[in-house]
Parts: structure tokens; C-alpha cells; sequence
């Protein structure tokens, strides 16, 4: 259990098909973009870089899929403060799972595996909870953070094209982003693979149903996919806080009663 968002181009068939062989500069002729107008416009199309600039915490709840052939919903509450720190809560069975990371390093409750003990992040979980514990995502700021970020094409992602972003962090980490050429929203982020059947398998996030939150645009439906696997994993948000008073402490080592 981890927890780890019409104008389009019209153009001749045979065109469309190869937009996604083009590659960056295919893609840029195309669309008239360049990675950088690309980024800049779905930054204001989730509020603009002073909104998010103003933002310190935020706080979401809502219910997520238990994971396994169990269909059922388990409620939870994640909290994001700048700078890094992330604490999720997971409740089920009269118990509650914990996984907090204060910026530097990570630990985690898990009394659904029999572990009453709290435990320190792995190398490779922390190298996740410092990418995801990011208030304002890869794309905001990028530059400032230190961040590099590649066109490589236009690709389907649900039936809707889709501009395909590469982004290499300040650290060396890269991954893949999905943005619609509509509304340059995020649809799409390539996930950290997962292993399963002995072998390493991709991991696809799509984000979807996204709604104004203090003029913020955020996705209230994030669903994980990995690959060879028909089973998804869905978080369902319900409710969204922005800058609500969270205490340093949240993300301090948690205390085992």
C-alpha cells in the first residue's frame, strides 16, 4: 500500500500518426512550442507561478483503493508543507498506517503487515518522498529548482494527444510528462517501476477530473497503473485545503502508543 492531473491539433491522418515519430523538433514545428511556452502555459492553466508561489501547505482527503483483489475504500488524509515535507495517514481496521517525511529523511508505521515498530525509509523511498513531497509538482518553477526539461513528441495518452515531457532533476532523477494539448493539464507522469513477477515494470499515474481549489487547478482523480498488471490502484480526492496551519511537528518521527 503506497501513495506514492476542445482545441486540438487537426491535421491529416497519416500526419497525426507520425507526430510521435517526429520527436522534439518534429513536435515543436508542429505545435509552433517550444518545452518552455509549453510549460509556461500549463502553469497558468493550474492558477499561474505567484498562486503557487503563495501556497505553504495543502491538505488532502479522500478514499483510496486497498490494494490486492480487495474492492474496498480506505480513507485518507495527505498534508504537503514547503519546504519537502509530506505526512500521509492511512486508516483501516480501527488502525492507522503512517508514512511521514520531514525534508531529510522518512519512516513509516505499517500495522496492517503485523509492524508495530516504526521503521526508516529505504534509500530508493526516499529518493520518491523527495520528488513527491514537492507542494507545487516538477513543472513550476522548474528552472529555479533546477530542473531540465526536454520536448520529446506528441503521443495519445486516453484517446487525447498529448505533449510528452522529459525532466531531468537538479539530482539526476528523470521521468516522462503527459500534458493535453487542449488544456496543458497534466493527464499523464510516469510512476517509479515497480517489481512484480521477478521483473521491473513500468508504472504509468493518469490524473483526471480536475477542479478549482482557491484558483488552483487540481486533479480529484489519480489513478495507477503498472504495467502487465490489469488491476489499478485509484485515490479518490474529496477535499482539498490550501495553506492550513500545519504543525513542523506532523512530519516529526512518529510515536508509536
Amino acid at each position: 500500500m503506497k501513495v506514492s492531473c476542445v482545441l486540438r491539433m487537426v491535421v491529416p491522418t497519416g500526419v497525426a500518426l507520425s507526430i510521435s515519430l517526429l520527436g522534439a523538433s518534429g513536435a515543436q514545428a508542429l505545435s509552433g512550442l517550444t518545452a518552455a511556452q509549453i510549460i509556461d502555459k500549463n502553469v497558468a492553466a493550474k492558477g499561474g507561478l505567484q498562486a503557487w508561489r503563495a501556497v505553504q501547505t495543502m491538505t488532502f482527503a479522500g478514499k483510496m483503493d486497498a490494494g490486492g483483489k480487495s474492492k474496498a475504500q480506505l480513507p485518507f488524509v495527505l498534508e504537503k508543507k514547503r519546504t519537502r515535507k509530506m505526512r500521509v495517514e492511512i486508516a483501516f481496521a480501527n488502525d492507522t498506517a503512517v508514512q511521514v517525511y520531514d525534508g531529510a529523511n522518512g519512516w513509516k508505521l505499517r500495522p496492517y503487515l503485523g509492524r508495530r515498530t516504526v521503521e526508516p525509509y529505504t534509500s530508493e523511498e526516499l529518493k520518491s518522498a523527495a520528488y513527491e513531497a514537492d507542494v507545487d509538482g516538477p513543472l513550476v518553477d522548474y528552472a529555479g529548482k533546477g530542473s531540465k526539461v526536454v520536448l520529446e513528441g506528441v503521443e495519445k495518452v486516453e484517446n487525447q494527444d498529448a505533449y510528452k515531457l522529459k525532466i531531468t532533476m537538479k539530482g539526476g532523477q528523470a521521468e516522462h510528462v503527459w500534458l493535453d494539448l487542449a488544456t496543458f493539464l497534466e493527464v499523464k507522469v510516469e510512476g517509479t517501476p515497480r517489481r512484480m513477477d521477478g521483473k521491473m515494470r513500468p508504472v504509468s499515474i493518469y490524473l483526471r477530473d480536475y477542479k478549482t481549489v482557491n484558483g488552483l487547478k487540481v486533479p480529484y482523480v489519480i489513478e495507477t497503473a503498472v504495467e502487465g498488471n490489469r488491476d489499478t490502484h485509484k485515490m479518490l480526492i474529496e477535499t482539498v485545503a490550501v495553506n492550513q496551519k500545519l504543525d513542523d511537528t506532523l512530519f516529526e518521527k512518529p510515536i508509536v502508543k
